[in-house]
């Protein structure tokens, strides 16, 4: 265990220059104290003596998290983070070994991309989310309420009316404001209060969930910047699998933290990774250093030449997919 605190002690500070040798560290003790990560890198024929590139280490489809206990070392979890699911499956599980260590990671994130927390006066517009527990989404946000300090920072489920009053009145003082909502959330209020801000970062996290029509990312920021007087959405790209967050300050674009970085794969070759243009994504977050760091998400992307991602949808029927790869 000497070693898994020396790498958590290191993982937030690692250099550009130092990521593939932290990467590689975890990867080979993640390989030894995860039975399941060890079946699936052990299924794929790779040697981890034999990995020391990036591109060479083997990722976990993220179904794995809905029908195996993705684990490293064994523990008991200080929380259980889980999602929804789609109709018919089950959602995914993250037992999570340290709160802490969540909170430096989605902490120290949000600041590298939008300075100090008590800068601002945080709302949270998190319907559904807010309505089930074990949420990874409302606990980041919760925190972020309340390291922002703010008197009028909180959640709102449906009070669109008073979100709207208390939208006006911050704006009116100058005051900076984050409102950061699912997808559904976002339109439904823009829907039916109209506005113009001018000192409003608005965030979009996605998450329709069969609440609309499924509409682009491109078309969605527009009808919210049009309704909302915006002149860029930004997003934040999460999910309950990872301990980490990218952001997208308008665009589409999305960049990850020093901790954190996008892998494109081909669809029929899971072993065939690179770290620029199109493809299926993988995601390293060096923060899930007791889950597994390196998994193979569904979602379609572009990797640029400046390590920036766009997503353009997901892998179809997903969840049967991913499931049928390997069982153990």
């Amino acid at each position: 265990m000497a070693l898994a605190f020396s790498l958590e002690k290191e993982l937030f500070g690692v250099r550009p220059a130092e990521f593939t040798g932290m990467a590689v560290e975890i990867f080979r003790f993640q390989y030894a104290n995860n039975a399941l990560y060890r079946a699936w890198v052990d299924t794929l024929g790779v040697r981890p003596s034999e990995v020391g590139t990036l591109v060479e280490i083997p990722f976990l489809p993220v179904s794995f998290f809905k029908t195996g206990d993705v684990r490293t070392t064994d523990f008991v979890p200080q929380a259980v983070f889980e999602s929804s699911g789609t109709t018919g499956t089950g959602g995914s599980r993250h037992a999570v070994k340290d709160l802490d260590l969540y909170r430096k990671s989605f902490t120290l994130g949000f600041q590298q991309f939008y300075g100090p927390i008590e800068d601002y006066c945080i709302i949270g517009l998190l319907p559904a989310y807010l309505e089930r527990s074990n949420s990874s989404l409302v606990v980041m946000v919760h925190e972020l309420i309340a390291l922002s300090g703010h008197a009028d920072s909180g959640f709102y489920l449906y009070e669109h009316e008073a979100l709207y009053g208390v939208l006006q009145r911050l704006e009116a003082a100058g005051e900076k404001v984050l409102l950061i909502g699912v997808t559904f959330g976002l339109l439904d209020f823009a829907e039916k209060y109209p506005m113009q801000l001018k000192h409003t970062i608005v965030m979009e996290t996605g998450g329709m969930k069969g609440r609309r029509k499924e509409i682009t990312r491109p078309e969605l920021h527009a009808f919210l910047q049009e309704r909302l007087g915006v002149q860029a959405i930004h997003a934040e790209y999460g999910m309950t699998e990872l301990l980490s967050q990218a952001y997208a300050a308008g665009g589409g674009r999305f960049f990850c933290p020093p901790w954190m970085k996008a892998l494109v794969r081909k669809e029929d070759d899971p072993l065939d990774v690179n770290d620029r243009g199109e493809g299926l994504l993988n995601i390293i977050d060096l923060a899930n250093i007791y889950s597994c760091s390196f998994i193979a998400v569904d979602d379609i992307g572009l990797i640029h030449e400046d390590g920036g991602f766009e997503v353009s949808g997901r892998v179809d029927n997903s969840d049967i997919r991913g499931c049928s790869l390997m069982v153990v």
